[in-house]
């Protein structure tokens, strides 16, 4: 008789620790950020009262469409993200659970990331403008292209930053811009030859374009699947691989000759 009535108090007292451990899983850190659509900026304008794009020794055409980077927001390296957080974000579409190594490489020291991001601007910008002055057969001694975005870091603007530099000095090659006329966004890493790179974040980024007026967007073409999952409804996809072929496609979708890649 004694064994029977004490049996289910020592399993009621030996749970006691195990419902601890299970809230404290539940409610312990997790190594991930939570990010979200973040800010876009027209590189052909200004950014927080400062001209994008300042270019000297070449004539500068006046643009009237727009070519918006996009970015992500993410939470800083020492927030807390437990598992409800994870569980809230899998079931939105304006959220996205990242691994924290791949939003902060590095670490989690702000400062080391913060220039790591800075240093990843800067190798961006450079190929940026390499890319576009060799694609415009231009001497970089001749013509000087400054670039500047303020509080944004890493090298996902850098084929907007190419194509914002071709359409100031060149547009379409006939007078016109390379935009027609329209909003458009994108993402993508570019190097000196101007090869197009992936990014991460595109499905949260196409949310921002479309946001913030774009009607097209422009992405890696390696990414086509991720910008897919979550398009917004009137933000047409073009993929893109090259400087040259995204530049063939924004011709082609304003003259309507020629075909646009589609993802």
């Amino acid at each position: 008789m004694l064994s029977r009535l004490t049996r289910p108090r020592a399993l009621a007292v030996c749970a006691l620790p195990v419902v601890g451990l299970l809230a404290t899983a539940v409610f312990a850190p997790l190594p991930f950020s939570v990010a979200q659509p973040g800010m876009t900026a027209n590189v052909l304008g200004e950014n927080k009262g400062a001209e994008v794009i300042t270019i000297s020794g070449a004539p500068v055409r006046t643009t009237s469409g727009q070519l918006r980077m996009t970015t992500i927001e993410a939470t800083s390296p020492d927030t807390r993200v437990s598992l409800p957080d994870v569980v809230d974000s899998w079931f939105r579409t304006d959220q996205a659970v990242m691994p924290r190594d791949s939003v902060y490489p590095g670490g989690g020291d702000v400062r080391e990331i913060e220039r790591h991001n800075e240093e990843q601007m800067k190798q961006s910008q450079d190929a940026a403008t390499e890319a576009a002055l060799d694609y415009l057969g231009l001497d970089d001694e001749d013509v000087r292209v400054t670039l500047k975005l303020a509080d944004v870091g890493g090298p996902s603007a850098g084929l907007l930053f190419s194509l914002g530099i071709i359409d100031k000095l060149d547009g379409d090659g006939t007078g016109g811009d390379l935009t027609g006329g329209r909003v458009i966004a994108g993402t993508g890493t570019i190097d000196a030859a101007g090869k197009v790179g992936a990014v991460g974040g595109v499905a949260l980024k196409t949310q921002a374009a479309r946001r913030d007026g774009a009607t097209v967007f422009l992405v890696p073409k390696a990414e086509c699947g991720d910008a897919r999952a979550e398009l917004p409804e009137g933000l047409r996809l073009i993929p893109v691989t090259t400087l040259k072929g995204t530049v063939a496609a924004l011709e082609a979708l304003e003259t309507g000759k020629g075909s646009v890649p589609r993802c």
